[in-house]
């Protein structure tokens, strides 16, 4: 029994790793003939204000950084995915695995396809890794690519 991919999540930082997660999610749609949901998570941005009120973030800056993802997702859509392939896209404000997750649910995603970045040492210690997050708190299967020079036939 194969089965039922009808919408698969590409979370993109717009990296060559996650071109590459791209290039798999592409064929698994046209495989499973499935919509692709491309999403970007933007970071919130927060700096300490001067009025001793807490923190308080930066909105016109989101806003371009938001503005900004979302013509970089429709210029990454027109040059990846063919005429055939249905495909969406979503720019969120968050923790990227925590929105990753929260679209594969609400949009019923089948399937997340997305790059690892292979953080080590330190850096993995301090932040771990978006996708190592995903994959351990995701409800639904997770696919993840590591390496561009890595590639396989689907059957």
């Amino acid at each position: 029994m194969e089965p039922k991919v009808d919408k698969i999540l590409v979370p993109t930082d717009f990296s060559e790793n996650s071109k590459n997660a791209i290039e798999y999610a592409v064929a698994y749609a046209q495989k499973f003939n499935a919509e692709l949901i491309f999403i970007y998570v933007i970071e919130p941005v927060i700096y300490p204000s001067d009025f001793g009120l807490g923190q308080v973030p930066i909105n016109r800056m989101d806003l371009e950084i938001h503005t900004k993802a979302e013509e970089e997702l429709k210029k990454l859509m027109e040059n990846s995915i063919p005429k055939n392939v249905k495909g969406n896209y979503v720019v969120k404000t968050g923790k990227p695995f925590v929105e990753i997750i929260k679209l594969a649910q609400e949009s019923k995603c089948d399937l997340i396809i997305m790059s690892t970045h292979g953080h080590s040492g330190i850096e993995h210690i301090l932040f771990g890794s978006t996708a190592e997050k995903v994959v351990r708190k995701s409800p639904i299967p997770v696919l993840t690519i590591r390496d561009a020079n890595t590639k396989f036939i689907l059957p």
